[in-house]
């Protein structure tokens, strides 16, 4: 029997129905917990691991994925707490927990990823288990990547309301009683980014469940990205910052000083798109990482 924590997460039966690309997907234990995982391409083929970032999960790579599978064998999790991963501990919910909870599935997985690459937070999870030795990749790739503070203010008050927010044990159910197809449409379009009616429904499924709500809240609550930013000097990996020029939820221009706090980054600008870029123009975000991984050697020429 479920627990009242369990049954308010999204269910494979009923958000999972038509998932996208739901022949991909797979159920594993590892790290304590039960993962949701998508797997793409040929097992020859060079590792990919993708991170989506808070609040989303494997459907934000239902473009990009195929895509990338041509060149790479993909794997795709949901984080924990998000989608249809079981949610971590709250002592957990941290950066450092979170890259964790994932080099652990990298471990029971025992593909090592070649290239790593995450949107927003995912990012963040990615570069933290970079510095700290978990994975080894020869190319970290950051969409709209949060490897900084927030502006301001905004750095010292969005923790600690979304923490306030996660205490109550209130706010995710008021927030997925509220989240219509309308609510989720205008909160992507917040980003600067326009998805398809398809799209906003997935997120809109997700949105409706509390506790993909809960884990979405509990993973902004306990972020430090402050001592993720201070360590990026010592982040040795090829990195690429691929930057939706529209992006109103990480402005663009704090990639030109991430790759400034970097050894060897580079920032590829796309205007015209949000902070969901690979999601609007998965075809170009793919070619963008492609031709780095050819210029790193990871692929051939």
């Amino acid at each position: 029997m479920l627990s009242p924590r369990d049954a308010d997460r999204p269910d494979w039966a009923v958000e999972g129905r038509d998932w996208p690309h739901r022949d991909a997907s797979r159920f594993v234990e590892a790290a304590g917990l039960r993962w949701h995982v998508q797997e793409f391409g040929q097992p020859e083929a060079p590792v990919l691991l993708l991170l989506h970032g808070t609040g989303a999960a494997t459907h934000s790579w239902r473009g990009l994925a195929s895509l990338l599978a041509q060149n790479f064998y993909v794997i795709a999790p949901d984080l924990p707490g998000h989608g249809f991963t079981d949610p971590l501990p709250d002592a957990d919910l941290s950066l450092p927990g979170m890259a964790r909870a994932v080099a652990g599935l990298v471990g029971a997985l025992g593909r090592p990823p070649i290239v790593a690459a995450g949107h927003s937070a995912g990012a963040a999870v990615l570069a933290r288990m970079c510095l700290d030795g978990s994975i080894a990749p020869r190319l970290l790739a950051a969409f709209n990547g949060a490897l900084a503070p927030l502006p301001g203010a905004a750095s010292l008050l969005f923790p600690g309301m979304a923490r306030l927010l996660f205490l109550n044990p209130f706010t995710p159910k008021i927030f997925a009683w509220t989240a219509d197809r309308s609510a989720a449409k205008k909160l992507i379009e917040g980003t600067g980014s326009r998805l398809d009616p398809q799209g906003v429904d997935l997120y809109r499924r997700l949105f409706a469940r509390a506790g993909h709500v809960r884990g979405a809240l509990g993973m902004m609550a306990n972020w430090d990205l402050a001592g993720l930013h201070r360590a990026l000097p010592d982040l040795t990996t090829r990195t690429l910052l691929i930057v939706g020029g529209d992006d109103r939820a990480i402005r663009p221009d704090t990639a030109f000083s991430v790759r400034d706090r970097l050894p060897d980054a580079r920032v590829a600008l796309i205007r015209g798109l949000g902070h969901l870029a690979h999601e609007e123009a998965p075809e170009r975000v793919a070619e963008i990482l492609c031709e780095e991984a050819r210029a790193t050697g990871v692929l051939g020429l």
